[in-house]
């Protein structure tokens, strides 16, 4: 059995259906099971990182995890959750972390996760992290001003970054669930080649074809757009260091992970814009 923490968010949900196509049995934690709506194969489970009895209930009768959270708290989660595979006899950890930053430009969510690993490692379980850089889905922020404005706002300017399909971080991290050979190693995912954030908006013009403008804005204009969309402080203020390091030129850094790990070429930008293209009509 496989537990999937986080399996109703982006990449958790790819990891379930990834691990269900492989003919995985799969249990998917939630904190409110009822809501899920999955494949009946999978097992649906309560639980809570906050929580170490719901922990100690979801990873019984597991043998691997996919470790998936985010926040301030992301150290202590994962603690709690690696105590708790430790007494049940869990054989392997899977951490989804991030990359996020230099020495100089570290960004919070790189700290948060870097935490998190040391906690996991801290258990004696044998682990594997998968550092995605910039999620491609996270162009879904910007459909609202598409479609009101005909406009893409960023604070990245001109800098590049290689962007990266989720599908292809959940087939990294389901690859590694399901085999012995990653184990205490970090895997830097990465999609095939840096695009500026205009760069990447001129392909998504062109899979829903219509212009969209790209505007470059400022740090401080940034958080403001966020606090509008009721973003998280401590992820705002997560979030924004990076800009700089992608805005140095740091960030373009591809690395040949999904290819080495999976067996094909990573997924374009320009494959994930014509699949979500309808999400922005």
């Amino acid at each position: 059995m496989i537990l999937v923490t986080g399996a109703t968010g982006t990449v958790g949900r790819e990891v379930v259906a990834q691990l269900l196509a492989a003919g995985q049995p799969v249990r998917g934690m939630t904190r409110n099971p009822t809501k899920a709506k999955f494949d009946p194969r999978v097992e649906m489970v309560q639980g809570d990182f906050a929580d170490a009895d719901s922990l100690a209930k979801v990873v019984n009768g597991a043998e691997r995890v996919f470790s998936l959270t985010l926040g301030p708290q992301t150290g202590s989660h994962e603690r709690a959750l690696a105590a708790a595979a430790k007494k049940a006899g869990v054989r392997h950890i899977v951490k989804l972390g991030a990359m996020g930053g230099d020495g100089e430009t570290r960004n919070a969510i790189r700290r948060w996760h870097e935490e998190g690993e040391q906690a996991i490692g801290d258990s004696g379980i044998p682990w594997t992290v998968v550092r995605p850089g910039r999620f491609m889905s996270n162009a879904l922020h910007w459909r609202e001003s598409i479609r009101r404005q005909g406009k893409v706002f960023s604070n990245y300017g001109d800098g590049k970054l290689p962007s990266v399909h989720p599908r292809d971080i959940a087939a990294v991290a389901v690859r590694a669930l399901t085999s012995e050979d990653y184990f205490g190693t970090a895997l830097e995912v990465t999609g095939p080649v840096a695009l500026s954030i205009a760069e990447e908006v001129a392909i998504l013009s062109n899979a829903l074809g219509k212009p969209i403008e790209y505007v470059s804005i400022t740090d401080e204009a940034a958080r403001k757009d966020m606090e509008r969309a009721n973003m998280p402080a401590y992820i705002i203020d997560g979030l924004l260091p990076f800009a700089e390091f992608v805005r140095s030129g740091k960030a373009a850094r591809v690395f040949p992970t999904v290819e080495e790990v999976t067996g094909r070429p990573a997924l374009t930008f320009a494959d994930w814009a014509r699949e979500h293209a309808p999400a922005f009509q």
